[in-house]
């Protein structure tokens, strides 16, 4: 269309919300299928919560708040940051939005000239890329690897950046992998951005939570202090807290960048939600303990989909540390034919395949920068994994 914007033809639409959405198409028609597209639990939001944003609608605070954060969820934030991560920031360093895409977005709006490059190590967030290119900046694709868990090394880490870059996106643990950093192998990636000073990095921490065994979660300010004053720290209600309707999502950094990424708020979105902003106080202050008995269940379902999948022709699977993906690489099934007859000639034909003969919706490898694979999500009931491992099982042994 003619009166479309040049700068919309640089991106493409999210294809995890294309999958969730086919899947409820071919549900809706009448189709048998299993989505493991959505990146979201399957628990409900904690009864304390949700009595939280009750107690906010009879008290009436259902009024416009502060652009970026009501006082009461700033405070909560940073009593979270100084508990969970031994960093220290005033309200005035904290931002709030309407999930934390938005907050990675206004970040990146209120940052990038023409010209600027921003590092994103592959497997990716879908929306990484995209929100690069439409804040005006270049992405530039860090490819990690199965063989190194699909973690990025310093070596690539340090190849990738020029005189151009501005920002360094870090993910653990992440989506879509799973795979998250220890803290040597973070202070490997941070000893490379001490040796840029011309580079800041922004943190998507939104997994902190959700990580197995003797897995033990950090992030970059804390690895490297000296970083403190050029990294934005992201985070969130919706994983953990089982709160992702809710859209909050918050950051803490430099006081002048919150200050620029609430200007492009106040222009765009203006405040979250009152009454969600509420909620996520409570979340914050209130019990913590559902989280142990959520991630118990959540392991349980790693472990199990990790063995099915591993038991299928032509897939490998790594066992991820936290999040609630996997990743397996398909490069044992490229090449191949389906028992329907599809040609099996990149991961996206896998996933269509799959999908139309066996009723199981996953996201394609491509969609993350990382071919030939694709992303499971196990954020739903045992039963319905099962199911699915066992007709992607079929699937497989189908291929010829």
């Amino acid at each position: 269309m003619p009166f479309l914007s040049d700068t919309l033809t640089r991106v493409k639409p999210s294809p995890t919300i294309a999958v969730t959405n086919k899947a409820r198409e071919l549900k809706a028609a009448g189709r048998d299928v299993i989505g493991l597209g959505a990146g979201e639990p399957d628990f409900d939001t904690p009864d304390n919560i949700k009595a939280a944003a009750k107690r906010a609608i009879d008290a009436g605070l259902t009024k416009y708040t502060a652009v970026d954060g009501i006082p009461e969820l700033k405070q909560a934030i940073c009593d979270k940051f100084r508990r969970d991560n031994g960093l220290e920031y005033t309200p005035a360093q904290v931002t709030v939005g309407t999930g934390g895409k938005q907050v990675l977005y206004n970040a990146l709006m209120a940052t990038l000239n023409p010209g600027d490059e921003v590092v994103i190590p592959a497997p990716y967030w879908v929306s990484y890329p995209d929100m690069v290119l439409l804040a005006g900046g270049e992405p530039v694709i860090a490819e990690a690897s199965a063989q190194t868990a699909y973690k990025l090394t310093a070596d690539q880490l340090e190849a990738a950046i020029t005189p151009k870059t501005k920002w360094f996106i870090f993910n653990s643990p992440s989506n879509p992998t799973g795979a998250g950093y220890t803290w040597d192998e973070l202070k490997a990636l941070t000893d490379v951005l001490m040796r840029h000073p011309h580079v800041w990095v922004m943190t998507d921490d939104m997994y902190e939570h959700l990580v197995y065994g003797d897995f033990e979660f950090c992030t970059p300010a804390q690895v490297e202090p000296q970083l403190y004053d050029r990294t934005l720290t992201v985070n969130g209600v919706s994983k953990a807290y089982c709160m992702t309707g809710w859209r909050i999502g918050y950051a803490a950094g430099p006081e002048a960048l919150i200050r620029a990424m609430g200007k492009v708020q106040s222009q765009s979105t203006s405040n979250p939600s009152s009454i969600s902003q509420y909620a996520a106080v409570e979340a914050l202050n209130g019990p913590q303990d559902f989280i142990a008995s959520n991630n118990e269940a959540f392991r349980r379902r790693r472990d199990m989909v990790v063995k099915m999948l591993n038991a299928c022709e032509g897939i490998t699977c790594p066992t991820p540390e936290g999040a609630f993906y996997v990743y397996p690489s398909i490069g044992g099934c490229i090449g191949k034919t389906s028992e329907g007859g599809a040609k099996i000639e990149d991961d996206e034909a896998f996933a269509t395949a799959l999908l139309e003969e066996k009723g199981v919706a996953v996201v394609f490898g491509a969609a993350f920068g990382l071919s030939p694979a694709f992303r499971v999500s196990y954020a739903t009931s045992d039963e319905a994994l099962r199911e699915a491992c066992t007709r992607i099982q079929d699937f497989c042994a189908g291929l010829r």
